[in-house]
């Protein structure tokens, strides 16, 4: 049974394999993205997060996700162009998944499972869902989509992960 984050490989935005076991020692916010959201402004908070606390071992990881309102059509090379040339992203980016279905990503199964999640575990309800990972690849907090990246909330979890 999987117990990290850090057991599985998925594919960036840009087509390379990467071992999340890269970030291991570091604090992750792991986000499902759509670029035709609603929320799609989130992106803003996501890179000033990644731009503040990133010097101190944290990492914003976004997963595009196509599964809420047909709301990320593009490829992965359009998703990637409307990110940086609208909001300057520069945290790590990956390919396209799916968050539900028989296509559900490996990853994204093992954070809405309740039995490999069961404090943070339930179904991903729409776009800018954030897991907050430990330093050790577990999950230690959720925020909705309608949390802000830039709230309180978020940014308290952060630091306090950050100090653990």
């Amino acid at each position: 049974m999987t117990n990290s984050v850090h057991d599985f490989t998925v594919r960036t935005i840009d087509g390379k394999t990467k071992s999340l076991a890269d970030y291991a020692g570091q604090v992750l916010l792991i986000v499902n993205v759509a670029s035709e959201c609603g929320y799609t402004p989130q992106y803003e908070g996501l890179e000033k997060l990644q731009q503040a606390y990133g010097p101190k071992g944290f990492r914003v990881l976004g997963f595009p996700s196509n599964d809420f309102g047909g709301q990320e059509p593009g490829t992965e090379a359009e998703i990637q162009r409307f990110c940086t040339s609208n909001f300057g992203v520069t945290f790590d980016m990956f390919a396209k998944v799916a968050l539900k279905g028989e296509d559900m990503a490996p990853l994204y199964d093992w954070l809405q499972s309740a039995e490999t999640n069961p404090k943070f575990g339930g179904a991903v309800a729409w776009n800018f869902n954030k897991f907050l990972i430990g330093k050790k690849g577990e999950v230690i907090g959720r925020f909705l989509h309608k949390v802000d990246p830039s709230s309180p909330e978020v940014t308290r979890a952060v630091e306090q992960a950050l100090a653990d």
